[in-house]
């Protein structure tokens, strides 16, 4: 695949020298008493920049705040730069908690020994998904994967699940991959303004990606086709270091399955969950297709 990389911009300072940015609730640099449930005096929450981080902080400082009452400690949140920024942050100990995309789960469960503990249930409390797909304006001539030979196409960014390993899956196995131009965007919102604005032939636009922005009145739908849609992919995991105590593992673990839906449901709203309910158990085995498109396709942590 012929892949032009884009630079993400900058939208907040770096902190940690892991293109990392801290948003605490409360007072940001408040610290609690070393206890079971606040080892070294607060949480670091990491999370992945699936959308523009000022969209995203006040969504998460809300989950953040409700956490941190549960377990009597601070809890500071960190929209990290890039995908690969929030696998080294749990990799090098700058990180206690993350909600990983699906693909970059199984990196850092590789490389961190991350492990899943909530994931975000709808108002029955059942498991969500989402898929991934590849849009075109509704007059194109593009009618399938195939037809994008020869043609461009807006990716999100290096390592998302639905924003490129997804994409990059349905081009290898059409046998295509090196006959069209793929250029990372930047994110999913980016990618999905590329296509609006016409600057490329096609995008990938996931279900969440579209759901937002067809609320905000961003994406006309009756203006653009999806000529490929994923199978359906299991939402973000919460998840806990590796190497940090049990009983930590196991407070933080019953924290966030007894949040309630208020607490979690304008991050829900963003991952396309409506209505909303509370977070609900994941394991490693729920992530399990996502080890196996890794492998399929030889990905490795370089490849975010």
């Amino acid at each position: 695949m012929k892949k032009k990389h884009a630079v993400l911009a900058a939208t907040t300072l770096a902190a940690l020298s892991l293109g990392l940015t801290a948003c605490a609730p409360g007072a940001e640099s408040a610290e609690g008493t070393a206890s079971a449930t606040c080892p070294d005096g607060k949480i670091r929450f990491g999370i992945l920049p699936y959308e523009d981080p000022e969209r995203l902080e006040p969504a998460y400082q809300a989950l953040g705040a409700a956490l941190s009452e549960q377990l009597d400690c601070p809890v500071e949140v960190i929209i990290t730069e890039d995908y690969a920024a929030e696998v080294l942050a749990m990799e090098n100990d700058s990180l206690e908690i993350a909600q990983f995309g699906p693909l970059g789960f199984v990196f850092a469960n590789q490389r961190a020994d991350a492990t899943p503990l909530a994931s975000f249930g709808d108002a029955d409390g059942n498991p969500t998904t989402y898929t991934g797909g590849i849009w075109v304006p509704k007059d194109s001539k593009i009618q399938s994967v195939e037809d994008l030979v020869g043609h461009t196409l807006a990716l999100g960014s290096p390592g998302s699940t639905s924003g490129d390993a997804l994409p990059m899956s349905a081009l290898a196995d059409a046998g295509i991959a090196d006959q069209v131009t793929a250029d990372y965007a930047g994110g999913h919102p980016e990618a999905l303004l590329a296509l609006v604005n016409g600057t490329v032939d096609a995008a990938q636009i996931n279900s969440q990606t579209l759901a937002t922005a067809t609320a905000e009145g961003t994406f006309d739908e009756s203006k653009f086709r999806q000529v490929w849609k994923s199978e359906e992919v299991p939402n973000d995991p919460i998840t806990v270091r590796g190497n940090l105590p049990q009983e930590f593992k196991d407070a933080v673990a019953e924290a966030l399955l007894t949040l309630k839906t208020e607490d979690v449901e304008q991050v829900s709203a963003f991952l396309g969950v409506d209505p909303a309910g509370p977070l609900i158990p994941v394991t490693v085995d729920t992530y399990q297709p996502l080890f196996d498109l890794a492998e399929t396709m030889g990905l490795t942590e370089k490849d975010v």
